[in-house]
């Protein structure tokens, strides 16, 4: 049971309230102007402390995807968008990350009021937003190729082209800053986009229209559809106007739209799931490493795709180790996302929540219990789930091998590295890993093993926007982040110029 001391209950904390200036409901946006479906329909959006409707949402069919594909085309093929230079599309992007910047705590209340994130991270949330818009406004003008040439024969030269209309699907665990991680490189690099959002998290995807209107983004550049996956997302997926699509999201969706994509020969880039390792020796800083692992699977309320979820401990600190991470969790703070000290808010959707709490269950029959285990206490309803921390937890249980997408972990001894490089490796997924030694030839060594895309040495999920992101096996396809980014949202055009004879034989000029 969480400690009452540290659980901010409904009853003794700030009322939650919903956010001001909220819209009546949540259109589509196509076209440079808001519409509802073209049928009429609409689904329910919840908030999660309550798990009570608050707003409605238009519903987009094909139909509706038909057209923001069409107003996006037309604005790629018509528009001044691709044809802008550089500077001028960077200027307006600039523009976007200042108004961002500017709205960054109207951002932040209607994040967590949406998702349950609690109100403090949200904040960090929009301000990387706006972070991700400065750097590639800054990118795309000093984004170069290289030019070969032969002196006195040939000149190469690249020359870059955006593809056209980019499909852009995003999840609801920070929804904002994802939506900019996709929407700053697509527009960036001269595209149109149609954003189709998670449909438990569509409110802050529907402030985009006016903050791009405001910066100066043309008509039909940005298309904004909402609704479910299997209707709204598989049409975008499968519309031959739309040539790449970017995804994040979990695995067996990432695989579908694989599935879907490859007869139309799609560019994609999948971020998927994760399962990650944080692997703690015995000569790791295990202060710092303590702070590192309880915050990774605990910060967003556990549901972030890189949580390192299975924490693997040298057997000489095991115990201790235990115990002290047992505390940590039993003494975070749960309680409203809008309280400012809230470290654990409520899980974004009751669906969510009930999967969350399955696993606790499962978990309660593979691994040893040391804290949470249940709701907090003070929280009868909403979907909140206290911190849950499993110990000795063999590497074939369910909890160590699926993700769990929540604020529960795994934590299992080894006692080699050539053990814990196993146990690290011992899943399908591969997205992101955590290392923590002062051993720096065994720092890197086992960095190099680990089969994962990004690996962090003694820190924790701070990466520079210029590296790239994305993950291995089940994890993920692609790379993006800088000019990986770059790459994936235009066309490298190979451009050769002959400055002497073209060398050609001459078929068909008979002899002479």
């Amino acid at each position: 049971m969480t400690d009452l001391t540290t659980t901010h209950t409904l009853e003794n904390t700030m009322t939650h309230e919903k956010p001001a200036g909220l819209p009546d409901k949540i259109q589509l946006f196509i076209d440079g102007k808001f519409v509802d479906a073209q049928d009429g329909a609409e689904f329910d959006v919840i908030e999660p402390v309550s798990n009570e409707v608050y707003i409605k949402a238009a519903s987009a069919g094909k139909v509706d995807v038909d057209l923001a594909v069409a107003a996006a085309k037309r604005a790629f093929d018509e528009g001044p968008w691709p044809k802008m230079l550089p500077r001028e599309r960077s200027r307006i992007l600039h523009k976007v990350a200042d108004i961002v910047e500017s709205r960054d705590d109207q951002l932040a209340l209607i994040e967590s009021w949406d998702s349950g994130l609690p109100i403090t991270q949200a904040k960090g949330q929009a301000r990387r937003a706006a972070e991700n818009f400065r750097f590639f406004a800054d990118l795309i003008v000093a984004e170069h190729d290289n030019v070969t040439k032969v002196p006195g024969r040939q000149i190469n030269y690249v020359n870059r082209k955006p593809k056209g209309v980019a499909g852009l699907i995003t999840p609801w665990n920070v929804p904002f800053m994802q939506e900019s991680w996709k929407l700053a490189p697509a527009i960036a690099t001269g595209n149109t986009v149609v954003l189709k959002p998670a449909s438990y998290t569509p409110l802050s995807a529907a402030l985009w229209p006016e903050i791009f209107r405001e910066a100066g983004v043309p008509e039909g550049v940005f298309n904004l559809i909402l609704g479910s996956g299997g209707v709204a997302g598989d049409a975008l997926v499968k519309h031959p106007d739309v040539p790449l699509i970017s995804f994040t999201g979990d695995s067996s969706t990432g695989a579908m739209i694989s599935t879907n994509a490859a007869p139309y020969l799609k560019g994609l880039s999948l971020e998927l799931g994760g399962k990650s390792p944080s692997i703690v020796f015995a000569d790791a800083d295990l202060d710092e490493a303590l702070d590192a692992t309880v915050f990774s699977v605990f910060s967003l309320n556990g549901e972030r795709c890189t949580a390192g979820s299975r924490v693997l401990v040298e057997r000489s600190i095991y115990d201790d180790f235990v115990e002290r991470y047992a505390e940590r969790a039993k003494n975070i703070v749960i309680g409203l996302p809008s309280d400012p000290a809230t470290e654990v808010g409520a899980l974004v959707h009751p669906s969510h929540f009930e999967k969350v709490m399955s696993y606790v269950e499962i978990g309660k029959g593979e691994g040893r219990l040391v804290a949470g285990g249940g709701r907090p206490e003070g929280f009868p309803e909403g979907n909140y789930v206290a911190p849950t921390v499993f110990a000795d937890v063999a590497s074939d249980a369910r909890i160590f091998q699926e993700e769990i997408f929540g604020p529960v972990v795994a934590i299992t001894p080894f006692d080699t590295d050539e053990e814990a490089l196993k146990l690290a490796n011992d899943t399908k997924y591969g997205l992101a890993a955590y290392v923590w030694t002062s051993n720096l030839k065994r720092a890197h060594n086992f960095a190099h093993g680990i089969e994962s895309g990004m690996v962090w040495l003694n820190s924790n999920n701070v990466r520079d926007l210029r590296t790239p992101f994305g993950g291995v096996k089940a994890s993920g396809l692609g790379r993006e982040g800088g000019y990986r980014s770059v790459d994936f949202y235009t066309t490298a055009q190979s451009i050769q110029i002959t400055l002497n004879e073209a060398h050609s034989p001459r078929f068909g000029a008979g002899t002479k």
